[in-house]
């Protein structure tokens, strides 16, 4: 399916909306529990969750050539249902500024200049993988459509084994899974959110 069917920036709100469905039937439990294998808790995490979108989305608005400052902090006032409620908010925010956008557009990620599918993709692969850190803190069941995270496997790492599930996989290019034969990823791992045409078939690592 995710040969025919491209990454749209509608994805980034469906994305958004498999969050919540996971996320809001827990949102009266202990939240500061670790989140994963991350280094932050469950709260934490989710606040990150809503400012990913709006990072992307600001460097898109931007055409940013370079890092700027992220115009969302923490807000440790929140409550979990608020935030939860923000996901949906941050991504419809980066949908409609990826409508909006100018073919050729480009703008500065870490992992190489975005273009806007590459950040729709960005946060996508962040709403999704951190529900999961989340979900697994929290003790809860979650796997996303496989449409859905084939279509972002494939976009953003189009190395990934095309042999195996698409939810698998995913969790293996970002360090949180293992896939039979394959050796472990590691805490390395780069997404690729410039243009497909643009990669050069190599697997990319962030520097030492």
């Amino acid at each position: 399916m995710a040969d025919t069917v491209p990454l749209e920036p509608r994805h980034v709100v469906e994305a958004a909306h498999v969050a919540q469905q996971t996320l809001r039937p827990a949102a009266d439990r202990d939240w500061q529990v670790k989140a994963a294998a991350l280094d932050w808790d469950c709260r934490t995490t989710l606040d990150h969750m809503v400012g990913a979108p709006l990072f992307h989305g600001t460097n898109l608005a931007m055409r940013s050539t370079k890092r700027i400052p992220n115009v969302r902090a923490a807000n440790p006032a929140a409550s979990v249902a608020d935030l939860i409620d923000g996901i949906e908010c941050s991504a419809t925010i980066l949908e409609q500024l990826a409508l909006a956008a100018p073919p050729g557009t480009r703008a500065f990620h870490p992992s190489g200049m975005a273009d806007p599918q590459g950040f729709i993709a960005l946060s996508c692969n962040e709403l999704l993988l951190h529900t999961h850190d989340i979900a697994s803190g929290l003790g809860l069941s979650f796997e996303p459509p496989a449409e859905l995270a084939e279509l972002v496997l494939r976009r953003l790492f189009p190395w990934a084994p095309k042999e195996a599930p698409p939810w698998a996989a995913l969790l293996w290019v970002s360090d949180r899974g293992s896939l039979p034969g394959r050796e472990p990823v590691g805490a390395g791992w780069m997404g690729h959110p410039a243009p497909l045409s643009e990669w050069d078939g190599t697997i990319p690592r962030r520097p030492a």
